[in-house]
C-alpha cells in the first residue's frame, strides 16, 4: 500500500486528499482480489477505511480520468526521448438485461455478428521504445437515432452498384463526418489537449473500420496521419505524370498499384 501511494503522489495536484485515499483503497483491493470485480467485492478485500459505503462514495465522485491517467503515464511510464503513437479500438462486452445504461446491439469481431452488450472506445498511447500500450481514454459508446439512420442509409447505398444518378463531383477533402466519426474525433482532440507539448504525436492507428476517405479526412483535421487497413476492394493509383492527350480533361490517375509482390516478380 505505501508503494501505491508513492506512485499516486503525482495525482495530488488534481485530486483532493479524500478521493486520493479512497482510490488507493480501491486499487489495493483490485490487485488482491480474484474473480469478478464488484463494489461489494472491493469492500470485502480492502483494508481499514474501505467500507462498502466508502466505495460507493468514491464511484459517485466525478473524476477526470483522462487527466489522471495521463499524469501517471507522463510521470512514471514515458521517457522524454520516446516516440509516442496514438491508437484506438472499440471493445464490446456482452451484457444481458434491459435496464443497463447504454445497452444495445453492437458488432463483435469475436462472435462475428452483432451481440447485445456495451461498447467502449479505448484510446491509448503506444511507446515505440518500450513497445507497450498505455490506455488514456475509455468512453462508453451510445447508439443514437441519427447514427442508426445513417448506418441504414449507408448499407442501402452499398447495395446499389455504380454511381447514384444525378450525383456531382465533389472535393474529396470536404466531407460530412458521421456521428461515430465526430465522436471519435472529439476524444482524439481531448487526448491531444491533455498531452500538450509534452510529446509530439504524429500517427493515429486504427483497424480497418477507418479504411476510407471520410475517416482519413477526420484524422487529418486534427493534425495526425492515419495508419489503417484499406477495404478489400480498395484500389490505389499513382498520379499521372505523362503528356496531355490534346483533347478532353487531363488524366488524374496513372498506373494502378499492385499489392501482390509475386505478380511484380
Amino acid at each position: 500500500m505505501p508503494d501505491i501511494m508513492v506512485l499516486f503522489a503525482c495525482l495530488s495536484q488534481c485530486l483532493e486528499p479524500t478521493p486520493l485515499r479512497q482510490l488507493g483503497r480501491v486499487i489495493e483491493a483490485m490487485l488482491a482480489m480474484s474473480g469478478r470485480v464488484t463494489m461489494r467485492g472491493l469492500s470485502r478485500w480492502s483494508d481499514k477505511g474501505g467500507s462498502y459505503r466508502t466505495i460507493q462514495r468514491f464511484f459517485n465522485t466525478s473524476l477526470t480520468w483522462c487527466h489522471l491517467q495521463w499524469l501517471l503515464i507522463r510521470q512514471h511510464l514515458l521517457d522524454v526521448d520516446d516516440v509516442v503513437v496514438m491508437s484506438g479500438d472499440y471493445v464490446v462486452v456482452t451484457k444481458a438485461g434491459k435496464t443497463t445504461y447504454g445497452l444495445d446491439r453492437f458488432f463483435s469481431s469475436l462472435y462475428g455478428r452483432a451481440v447485445p452488450g456495451l461498447c467502449f472506445l479505448s484510446l491509448s498511447l503506444l511507446s515505440v521504445k518500450r513497445r507497450l500500450s498505455y490506455p488514456v481514454v475509455t468512453e462508453q459508446v451510445e447508439q443514437t437515432c441519427e447514427a442508426a439512420a445513417q448506418a441504414q442509409s449507408t448499407r442501402k447505398a452499398r447495395r446499389q452498384r455504380g454511381r447514384p444518378p444525378g450525383s456531382k463531383n465533389r472535393n474529396r477533402r470536404e466531407v460530412e463526418l458521421s456521428p461515430s466519426l465526430r465522436f471519435l474525433q472529439e476524444h482524439i482532440k481531448s487526448v491531444l489537449k491533455q498531452i500538450g507539448d509534452a510529446f509530439k504525436v504524429v500517427y493515429f492507428i486504427f483497424d480497418g473500420e477507418l479504411g476510407h476517405n471520410d475517416a482519413l479526412q477526420m484524422v487529418r483535421q486534427v493534425g495526425l496521419h492515419l495508419v489503417s487497413k484499406l477495404r478489400y476492394n480498395s484500389a490505389l493509383y499513382f498520379p499521372y505524370v505523362g503528356p496531355y492527350a490534346g483533347r478532353g480533361p487531363r488524366r488524374k490517375y496513372g498506373k494502378k498499384l499492385d499489392y501482390n509482390p509475386r505478380s511484380r516478380g
